[in-house]
């Protein structure tokens, strides 16, 4: 079991640690046995942040632990926040799904140094690009995306230019992506 993204962006914020890297897990478990006086492992940490392929679910003690160290009663009291940043108008988003968005909807993304990209969603997990600055997308070009999940690379499985297929395509390799913005619904 992986945590929900904004449960996720929960711990960042508390712990004031990016969980970018396997290693996070080693001071984030530290942090959360200082402050509630439970330990959960790195291991259980990185399985739950999605660091480690591993769909085993943990007992309701671990989880009700991080929901303790995030500042509520137990793990079905913090399930029931919602997810504010996730799919609102105009805002940045932690992650957006393909999945989620109608045809017609535009999604601007940017990453350094000075990248950004427009996207139309059409539909089935395709968009064509409709704004390139500084990018090797062009305008016109069509491409299928999964998600965006920011801080982590642009993975797009395929481009297409001019009707041909270019393959597949990643952008933000170093940083990932600095900001992702749905612009219309």
């Amino acid at each position: 079991m992986h945590l929900p993204f904004h449960i996720i962006q929960m711990l960042k914020d508390k712990s004031e640690n990016g969980l970018r890297q396997p290693s996070d897990c080693e001071y984030l478990s530290y942090d959360i046995e200082s402050k509630i006086g439970v330990h959960i492992g790195a291991t259980t940490l990185k399985r739950l942040l999605g660091f480690a392929q591993d769909e085993r679910t943990p007992h309701v003690t671990t989880l009700d632990a991080i929901a303790r160290y995030l500042g509520y009663a137990h793990w079905e009291a913090l399930m029931r926040v919602e997810d504010n940043g996730n799919s609102d108008f105009n805002q940045s988003a932690e992650v957006l799904q393909s999945s989620s968005l109608q045809s017609g909807d535009s999604v601007q993304i940017t990453y350094l140094p000075d990248r950004k990209v427009t996207f139309e969603y059409k539909e089935n997990s395709r968009y064509q690009v409709t704004e390139s600055e500084n990018s090797k997308l062009f305008v016109g070009d069509e491409v299928e995306i999964q998600g965006f999940v920011l801080h982590h690379p642009l993975l797009v499985s395929q481009v297409w230019r001019d009707g041909k297929a270019l393959g597949s395509y990643t952008a933000g390799i170093v940083e990932g992506l600095s900001s992702i913005t749905l612009l219309s619904l």
